[in-house]
């Protein structure tokens, strides 16, 4: 008898079929990335209109002379270099009478979905200090 080595047809089919159940299974969860980094892009575009909200008010307080004005929520971009307004929008609600310092809830959006009744768009709310 000769000594015969190798895989058997029925060993390589069962490695074929797991691979391809593992494929199965993988696949899906990393096909949704693309709206995850959405999410995670708009809340850092959020985070960076907060703070720079917060140090604008701080320079502010602080005498200094080149804080940029705050009347409400479509202001923020003031206070973030290179705020890209043609993918985000801010939410424009007018607060007459806020005082200075007041901190507002606002929200910014981006708009780069694909639905029409733009149900996709992705949505963080930031912290807005007015200086008036």
């Amino acid at each position: 008898m000769k000594n015969q080595s190798g895989f058997t047809l029925i060993e390589l089919v069962v490695v074929i079929v797991v691979l391809g159940v593992l494929a199965a299974v993988a696949v899906p969860r990393f096909v949704d990335l693309k709206e995850d980094a959405r999410e995670a892009a708009v809340k850092g575009v959020a985070g960076g209109l907060s703070s720079g909200a917060a140090l604008n008010y701080a320079a502010k307080m602080a005498g200094k002379p080149y804080t940029a004005i705050t009347g409400d929520c479509s202001d923020a971009s003031g206070v973030v270099t290179g705020f890209d307004a043609t993918t985000y929008t801010l939410s424009t609600n007018a607060f007459t009478g806020a005082a200075d310092g007041e901190a507002l809830t606002c929200t910014v959006t981006d708009n780069n979905g694909t639905a029409a009744d733009n149900s996709d768009d992705v949505v963080a709310n930031y912290t807005l200090i007015l200086v008036n």
